[in-house]
């Protein structure tokens, strides 16, 4: 099969004349921009307080490859292994770059260099490595250490730490020196080399991995490593749309980019930094978002990770987990009890935000926080997650704080959250946002259903305020406004109020739905943030919609940079690049959308929908209570087979396929496809015969 033929493969003889829509490559530790100078670290940051942004490092990989005779230029990323491609061919010689971020060993990144005769001939060719790496950074500083077997050393410490009496993480690089020029020999035919670079946070680290970039090149183990790392990850993923190729390979597109800013599945380090709206190879002083953790993380960019990749699910909680330190700073600062997760976050979770007023007023991360770990526990049924691994800390934080920061109203019987900004930006100091309000509402819910399960005694304020927290809802216009006081009609800047129903789980009739659609399709902005028109797509979907759902989502693509399928956070093309949030808002529409997957309490709900000129979507690796299960969506059919039914802990989950309709219910057996009739406007679920969560 043909690049072109192959939509994993990404190709062009013609770079973008806007280098920021190069291709980025990274591992959840290292990330680069290719042919950048510089490159960024996960975990690593400079500044204090809204100074603090991701520090700049030199990368020695930052090498283009010329040559004197004329040539063919093909550029190429290969997302099924991970591998930026530069060709250049003419009549004597084909050279190919290939680059890579290892994704096996986290702290290792690649740069391999053949060339091949085309003639026989007796001459040495040579081509030209032309570098603009300079051992320099604004953000730490450098000194040359001693060379480590052949390779070269820099080590440093960033200038200023989060906080202050915080840590100023160091950085040491030890690399493969690159010369100016390679040489094929009159008696080859044809030369391979190869060039590593490590990065970590302590000498013994790097030389250990340098070390062991040693031996996997002397092993021939280098890139089939690599390779084999992506194909277990692929195996475990797969989103492919017939009908629509644009569509198709912005899904592919979206996979990759997402899954390439997540650990490894096997690293097991617990030093996961979050994933930024840029991802790591973004985040620099005043770039995308100085590379911060926000909301996007857990609200965007992870349903679609968590539905296939329990460990990369946990890495993300964990994470959180790792800053509840900070989450409680934050709460006393502000005057309140238990936990506020920062708007924006780097190591600590002490809040980064340079503006004070989206750190003080955007409270609905919080809720988006515990989201996050609902539906991993609703996923996987993984207490331990909670326990052992501290998540109960937070579902309790967050409660606490949400008790102490509404304040109850006489007038109207209910609580109220006072002087908040909504997701919409374009508002602030409102009462009663109705996303924030919802959200806080359901996390203190979940709050209250966990401690049940943990038999953990819950403060009775945790239910008496979610049993009364204020939902603004007009009863005249039967929607629901933004906020209190918000007029109808009023510019929105993103999804806001549509995100109620999913994912948020308020329940509403259809025409309340449709009201809140069509209330706020119009007025929000078409130049706003890529992942807003998801959002609308997926509601259309619910409500059975699915050309003008479609329509919708098809803006997105207004938002693809070719020919690397590098998304840009506004349609013109600026703002944030490999803007991960708009490609988790995107994937969403597929996996949520066209499927209606639901991660609910007792089930996965599922309500497939597909537009006119998508005939076939198949998902492969759906990770549901410990089982993996491949779907296969057509007009009129759903087809379903369970992969594998061992869980993590090596009992059997005994799922079954409920049809709503009939109450008909089909066991699932590996290996054994259940196919049965779409069933239009129905739910169907796959739940577990034996729970053992709590019904």
């Amino acid at each position: 099969m043909s690049c072109d033929e192959d939509p994993y493969i990404f190709s062009t003889d013609t770079l973008p004349s806007d280098r920021r829509f190069l291709p980025p490559l990274a591992n959840g530790l290292l990330g680069w921009r290719v042919y950048n100078r510089i490159m960024h670290m996960g975990g690593v940051y400079n500044g204090e307080g809204g100074r603090c942004h991701r520090a700049d490092v030199p990368c020695p990989h930052a090498v283009t490859v010329e040559m004197d005779e004329a040539g063919q230029h093909t550029y190429s990323l290969d997302t099924h292994t991970g591998i930026f491609t530069h060709t250049l061919s003419s009549a004597s010689v084909t050279v190919s770059q290939s680059l890579y971020s290892h994704r096996h060993y986290s702290n290792l990144m690649v740069m391999e260099i053949m060339l091949v005769r085309q003639v026989t001939s007796e001459e040495p060719i040579s081509v030209r490595l032309d570098s603009s790496f300079t051992p320099e950074s604004k953000d730490i500083v450098f000194e040359a250490g001693p060379d480590y077997k052949g390779g070269s050393h820099i080590q440093g410490q960033v200038t200023a730490a989060e906080f202050p009496g915080g840590l100023c993480p160091s950085v040491h690089l030890i690399w493969t020196p690159i010369p100016s020029t390679l040489t094929l020999l009159p008696e080859q035919s044809q030369a391979r080399w190869g060039f590593i670079l490590i990065a970590a946070n302590s000498l013994e680290s790097a030389e250990a991995s340098f070390d062991e970039g040693l031996n996997l090149m002397s092993s021939g183990n280098l890139r089939p490593s690599h390779e084999n790392a992506w194909k277990e990850l692929w195996l475990q993923s797969k989103v492919e749309v017939q009908g629509l190729e644009n569509l198709g390979k912005a899904v592919i597109g979206c996979m990759f980019y997402l899954l390439s800013a997540f650990p490894s599945i096997h690293d097991t380090s617990s030093s996961f930094g979050g994933v930024s709206p840029g991802g790591l190879s973004n985040g620099g002083d005043g770039q995308d978002y100085w590379g911060h953790v926000f909301w996007d993380q857990d609200i965007w960019m992870y349903p679609g990770i968590a539905l296939f990749y329990p460990k990369l699910a946990r890495a993300v909680l964990e994470y959180r987990v790792g800053t509840i330190d900070g989450a409680k700073d934050n709460a006393q600062k502000q005057g309140f009890k238990g936990l506020k997760f920062a708007w924006e976050s780097a190591v600590s979770g002490r809040e980064v935000c340079g503006v004070d007023i989206y750190g003080q007023q955007e409270i609905h991360i919080n809720g988006d926080v515990t989201l996050a770990f609902q539906t991993y526990l609703y996923l996987t049924e993984d207490l331990t997650m909670f326990t052992d691994g501290r998540g109960r800390e937070v579902i309790y934080g967050v409660a606490d704080y949400w008790v102490s920061r509404a304040s109850w109203n006489p007038e109207d019987q209910k609580y109220h959250i006072l002087g908040v900004m909504p997701p919409d930006e374009y508002y602030y100091n409102v009462n009663n946002s109705v996303y924030t309000n919802t959200v806080a509402k359901s996390s203190l819910q979940f709050a209250v259903e966990l401690a049940e399960s943990l038999q953990h005694p819950a403060p009775k304020e945790w239910k008496e305020v979610a049993d009364s927290l204020k939902i603004p809802f007009d009863q005249e216009s039967q929607y629901h406004p933004e906020y209190d006081g918000y007029i109808k009609g009023n510019p929105v800047k993103q999804a806001d109020t549509v995100m109620l129903s999913y994912p948020l789980g308020l329940q509403m009739t259809p025409e309340v739905r449709r009201n809140d659609l069509e209330a706020y399709e119009p007025v929000t902005d078409p130049h706003g943030p890529a992942m807003t028109w998801g959002m609308f797509a997926i509601g259309w979907l619910e409500l059975g919609e699915a050309e003008k759902a479609q329509i919708l989502l098809e803006k997105c693509f207004k938002n693809i940079q070719g020919p690397f399928q590098v998304w840009s956070e506004s349609s013109d093309g600026s703002g944030a690049v490999n803007f991960l949030t708009g490609m988790g808002g995107f994937l969403q529409a597929v996996l949520f959308g066209y499927t209606g997957f639901r991660v609910q309490k007792e089930c996965l709900a599922f309500s497939p929908l597909l537009p006119n000129n998508i005939s076939e979507l198949c998902i492969r690796g759906v990770n549901y209570l410990g089982s993996q299960m491949d779907w296969l969506l057509r007009k009129e059919e759903v087809c379903i087979i369970l992969r594998e039914k061992a869980d993590s802990a090596g009992n059997t989950s005994d799922l079954q396929v409920v049809l709503k309709a009939s109450g008909t219910k089909i066991p699932l057996t590996p290996g054994n496809p259940v196919t049965f009739p779409r069933e239009p406007g129905y739910v169907c679920k796959v739940a577990s015969m034996f729970s053992c969560w709590p019904l």
